[in-house]
């Protein structure tokens, strides 16, 4: 395999995950959210699966199956298993309408690729590209947390979020087994942990919506 089409199909796993990120902040629809996110996942693992071939690194392969089946599979079954329980099936509020987010999606990702290219120049083309694209998805997840006034919404801007990380890290040959297999299982009990809380929320509050918690807060008018 020549190294022009190994950095084309890196590229291409790379800039989809940046376009699936898009998607999830296009969606307004809870099961368009985990339907998209599930699709994160999948071009995640395909490219961290990718990076280990060209970069003959066997313990990749055990980072993409971690992703297929944590992040793809079971984070999003349980994810539908909350939905459905806390009974959210209605359109997903957002701070600014979905033009605005997409334009300010837009301006985040050109100032990713803006902000990486110039400082990494010494590092070959496979690392630069996958460096600015992590870097947008990082920036992407950040803004779908911002925008959205659902908690659940916001817990897959997170784990989108972490995906990006994940895709740098590799992308730069990699991370060393034992922190990828740490990085695995906090991002597991965080979801735990972020699933508790939500239950006790909605026992509560009977609301998710992190707007509508706002007028129980200590500090209100």
């Amino acid at each position: 395999m020549t190294d022009a089409l190994a950095f084309d199909i890196a590229h291409l796993l790379a800039g989809g995950m940046v376009l699936v990120s898009f998607m999830l902040l296009y969606q307004d629809r809870m099961n368009g959210i985990l339907n998209a996110f599930t699709l994160h996942a999948l071009v995640l693992a395909a490219a961290v699966a990718w990076q280990a071939h060209i970069q003959s690194a066997p313990h990749l392969y055990l980072t993409a199956v971690i992703a297929l089946g944590f992040k793809a599979i079971v984070i999003p079954l349980a994810l539908r298993q909350i939905v459905q329980r806390l009974g959210i099936h209605r359109e997903i509020e957002k701070v600014v309408g979905v033009g605005l987010t997409m334009l300010a999606g837009l301006g985040l990702t050109a100032l990713a690729i803006l902000v990486v290219l110039p400082v990494t120049g010494g590092a070959d083309a496979v690392a630069r590209e996958d460096l600015a694209f992590s870097l947008a998805v990082v920036l992407l997840g950040l803004l779908m947390m911002i925008t959205r006034r659902n908690a659940v919404s916001q817990i897959v801007g997170f784990m989108s979020l972490e995906n990006g990380l994940i895709l740098g890290a590799t992308g730069a040959r990699g991370m060393p087994l034992v922190v990828e297999v740490s990085v695995a299982f906090s991002v597991l009990i965080a979801f735990i942990v972020f699933g508790v809380f939500l239950f006790r929320i909605r026992e509560r509050f009977d609301t998710v919506d992190v707007q509508a918690l706002d007028r129980f807060r200590g500090d209100r008018g």
